[in-house]
């Protein structure tokens, strides 16, 4: 009962915001009922939300930093294959006690719900997972695991009891659809000392999802103070507006973006004519459209840099110009056509409604007509030979990147041979031997072109002056709760 009446207490205070001021207004990008999205793949409004009311072990920061959550302080085992954690003295909704039991009961459900998912695929490596103590509990791995921590903190690893998680701030939605309203719970609750003033510091967060012409015309009116979760599908919006001049902020995103192989037919049934198609692409040329600096281009479905030491450049033509790759591109389709092809070069290609998707397509096609191939755009619902693939990494080593093409998982065209490669190498405890299985793994990967890559993933926020602990990072997740909070 006793946490019931804080939080009750907690959100009345909300409702007419503290002395330091109203609410933080955020709009997430998204569909208006993305925002309350339950299950185990979360759209980027429900992974905020997530994020806020239901922490798992860690969490993660303003700059993408693993810091505690549930878990007050860990070590790890010299060889990499045992996690232990000290749960924070704190408690569920209801004020039952959060005990190593039920954090190992609800962990155990957690990682079981991801199986069928990448993250399920990347949590491979979870052995056990035990309670030592009544605030101790133990997950053991079959091999070491870089970045594990990292995986532990995503939102879809938060713990919920009876439907409800520990914060660190409650949620109450809204009359108006797509928003809910967020207040940190006091400190005491979550394991720390009690702190007199919190209720004057900690800004309540109200959340909208809106599409981003809606976003952008709401921070540009002045209504949000923070727009997060733009893409290069709508980044042409970013600037629309006197007062999104100069408050775009540009995540150092690491991830995927390129196009899936969804069919293997006509034009697409051999694999050195859909590196035909990669190899017409000028990346530099195609991003210069969107007035985007320091951005990542790529034709590698694994980046060099995933490696610690990198085993292959990062141009795979080895210099080439564009012209002369083009040149050998259309060769290619023009001995296909020679070969007795029925029909003339088409790729159908599946993208998201918005500008940059628009932009995109122009560009695409552009570069395929130049090697004597035809590109349409298919109509929704309509099934495509290409597909937008845009996914922000959940960690940053070679095991993430192969899991995303997985035969599993039936994206589109895979690489059965890159699959067990990389599970061998994930169950490698020799960290040389590892690496070069996962390079093994990355090139069967490359000679199936089962992917055109173009580059890393563009995600883009709108900042107000006045917002802080807000700090762009490579993982796309910008925590509410650290909006509320004072800098110092």
């Amino acid at each position: 009962m006793r946490f019931w009446l804080l939080l009750l207490a907690a959100l009345a205070l909300s409702s007419c915001g503290p002395s330091g001021g109203g609410p933080v207004e955020v709009a997430i990008i998204g569909a208006p009922e993305s925002l309350f999205q339950q299950g185990i793949r979360l759209a980027p409004p429900a992974q905020h939300m997530r994020a806020a009311t239901s922490e798992g072990l860690v969490a993660l920061d303003q700059a993408g930093q693993v810091v505690p959550a549930l878990a007050e302080r860990w070590i790890v085992t010299d060889d990499g294959l045992s996690y232990i954690f000290r749960l924070r003295d704190s408690s569920w909704p209801g004020g039952d006690a959060i005990s190593a039991p039920d954090v190992r009961d609800k962990l155990r459900e957690a990682i079981d719900r991801m199986r069928g998912t990448s993250l399920g695929l990347d949590l491979g490596t979870v052995r056990d997972v035990r309670a030592m103590t009544g605030r101790v509990i133990e997950v053991r791995l079959s091999a070491p695991t870089p970045d594990f921590l990292r995986l532990l903190a995503q939102p879809e690893l938060g713990l919920v009891r009876n439907g409800s998680g520990a914060g660190p701030m409650a949620m109450s939605r809204q009359d108006k659809p797509g928003t809910a309203r967020l207040t940190a719970l006091p400190p005491e609750t979550r394991g720390l000392p009690a702190r007199e003033d919190w209720e004057d510091v900690a800004r309540p967060i109200a959340v909208r999802a809106l599409s981003a012409e809606r976003a952008v015309a709401a921070f540009s009116r002045g209504d949000v103070d923070l727009v997060i979760g733009g893409s290069i599908v709508d980044f042409p919006q970013a600037e629309a507006g006197p007062l999104s001049r100069g408050t775009i902020q540009v995540d150092p995103a690491l991830g995927l973006l390129g196009l899936t192989v969804r069919r293997e037919t006509g034009l697409l049934a051999d694999p050195a004519l859909r590196e035909a198609l990669s190899m017409a692409i000028d990346r530099a040329g195609l991003i210069q459209s969107f007035g985007l600096n320091g951005w990542r281009e790529s034709s590698l479905p694994v980046p060099p840099e995933a490696f610690p030491t990198p085993f292959y450049i990062a141009d795979r033509w080895n210099g080439a110009s564009i012209e002369e790759r083009r040149r050998v591109a259309a060769a290619r389709v023009q001995a296909w056509k020679g070969a007795g092809s029925a029909r003339e070069p088409v790729v159908l290609v599946s993208l998201p409604r918005g500008p940059g998707s628009d932009l995109l397509f122009r560009r695409l096609a552009d570069a395929w007509a130049a090697i004597g191939v035809a590109t349409r755009r298919a109509a929704s619902g309509e099934a495509a030979d290409l597909e937008l693939r845009d996914t922000v990494a959940r960690y940053a080593t070679p095991g993430w990147y192969l899991n995303q093409f997985h035969c599993s998982l039936g994206a589109g065209l895979c690489a059965p041979r890159a699959d067990a490669l990389a599970r061998e190498a994930m169950a490698e405890r020799d960290p040389a031997r590892r690496e070069q299985l996962f390079a093994e793994a990355h090139a069967a990967l490359v000679e199936r072109e089962v992917y055109i890559p173009l580059g890393a993933p563009v995600r883009w926020s709108l900042v107000r002056a006045s917002i802080r602990n807000y700090l762009p990072n490579g993982w796309g997740i910008h925590p509410l709760f650290p909006l509320s909070q004072p800098t110092t």
